[in-house]
């Protein structure tokens, strides 16, 4: 194959290594003015050598639903390997990826969702509560913190307060991990020094404690009574052709499960905060629905804020052989960057996109493969409806008890680890609701 890969910017591939790392809309969109729905970045290690860039809903779909063996989303997720570990859901492929699969779904399956859902409640009724009324409050920092406190009582199931006080601040720094960490993977000396050294220390620390409660739990008399994400991971495997999971594959699924549901459900919710809190009709609409026990709008106010401010900015696939996407003749090895933040803000996808307009999810207007933020195919992400039914448990709890009002004309995003999260921690005020 003779290969001419899409045109794209001609920066050296540092400088577009940080402003994809950095600053990833604003320069996913200028590249989009200037070279259209397909371009290509060179980059630096470990980010991918040649990036192209789609957009459009047709290579979206062929993307998503192309052989797995053609398309390895684990390779293409490589830089973090380091933090996930090698058994993550997110970083292996075909076989491997296919047996992690089988066994974590049973944990995400509707039935599941709902013995979730009182737990849930009970935690963000207990965060919310607290919350002082009449101030302004960092709702980034808030949702974390109710975030992290699901993560750790429903998903690893730690009850006790001691042992949450010691997992919970080294997770905070976990979940906090730059850019500058991961381009220090690559050079192991690093590892040794500063902030690389202390990122070390705290995930053999992390690892310590995660080991330690899965060993304990494995002897844990009643264990099969429980209903957190890990006991359900304890026994997948029972009764069926699949080995039950490892305390090593156990201990990568549960980081892969704390990064992707943590700060990315934290960072949606503030985003919501935000756009409800700047729009009083739709909070109106929204606060009649918590009202009501109406989850359908509320889950069409949170997947419109996922359309707005896509928590993630795209998903990548690495090709283990030459083929062609769409007209693109592309070879063994490039990776295939399907993005997000382009689809979702394109007005051929979403007409007025910088509108905030949770009726489009409602009337049928938003069509197949212009909004992914979970992902596609058989790599989207398991937990989207544990996302979803988290996020209205606690809109629910939130609108129940307050009227928000906007403190800033406009917030802007900032790329933290990997996620797009609201620059100024997305502060609104807090009223009571009136009688």
């Amino acid at each position: 194959m003779t290969t001419v890969y899409p045109p794209g910017p001609r920066l050296p591939r540092v400088a577009q290594t940080l402003l994809q790392a950095k600053w990833k809309s604003r320069f996913g969109a200028y590249c989009a003015r200037r070279y259209g729905d397909i371009f290509t970045l060179r980059m630096v290690a470990p980010y991918a050598e040649h990036l192209v860039v789609f957009s459009r809903p047709d290579r979206i779909r062929d993307i998503y639903s192309a052989d797995p063996a053609d398309l390895h989303a684990g390779e293409g997720n490589r830089v973090l390997k380091p933090v996930m570990g090698s058994h993550s859901l997110l970083l292996t492929d075909e076989d491997e990826h296919a047996r992690a699969r089988r066994l974590l779904m049973p944990a995400f399956t509707g039935s599941a969702l709902r013995g979730y859902r009182a737990l849930i409640t009970e935690i963000a009724a207990d965060h919310i509560g607290h919350w002082p009324a009449n101030t302004t409050l960092p709702t980034l920092d808030r949702m974390n913190e109710l975030a992290l406190d699901v993560i750790m009582r429903v998903v690893f199931g730690v009850s006790d307060e001691r042992a949450r006080g010691e997992l919970a601040p080294r997770l905070r720094r976990l979940v906090n991990v730059g850019p500058l960490i991961f381009l220090g993977w690559k050079v192991p000396i690093l590892q040794r020094f500063g902030p690389w050294a202390r990122f070390e220390d705290n995930q053999r620390e992390i690892d310590g404690l995660l080991l330690a409660e899965i060993a304990r739990r494995r002897t844990e008399t009643g264990r099969d009574e429980r209903a957190d994400v890990l006991s359900r991971l304890l026994a997948a495997g029972s009764g069926s052709d699949d080995p039950p999971l490892t305390d090593a594959e156990l201990r990568d699924q549960l980081i892969t499960l704390l990064l992707a549901g943590h700060e990315t459900t934290a960072s949606a919710l503030a985003w919501t905060m935000v756009e409800l809190a700047g729009d009083p009709e739709i909070q109106r609409q929204a606060r009649r629905a918590a009202d009501a026990g109406d989850e359908k709008y509320l889950e069409a106010v949170l997947k419109e804020s996922l359309r707005l401010h896509p928590v993630i900015g795209g998903t990548v696939r690495r090709l283990t052989r030459d083929m062609s996407i769409g007209d693109s003749d592309l070879p063994a090895g490039t990776v295939v960057h399907s993005s997000i933040v382009l689809a979702h803000a394109d007005a051929r996808n979403h007409p007025q996109p910088q509108r905030f307009r949770p009726e489009r999810f409602l009337d049928g207007q938003v069509a197949a493969n212009t909004w992914f933020p979970f992902g596609g195919g058989v790599r989207r992400c398991i937990g989207a409806g544990f996302s979803l039914m988290e996020g209205t448990a606690v809109l629910t709890e939130v609108l129940t008890r307050f009227e928000l009002v906007a403190v800033r004309d406009h917030e802007i995003g900032r790329i933290r680890n990997i996620t797009n999260v609201p620059a100024h921690g997305a502060p609104v005020i807090l009223r009571p609701r009136r009688a």
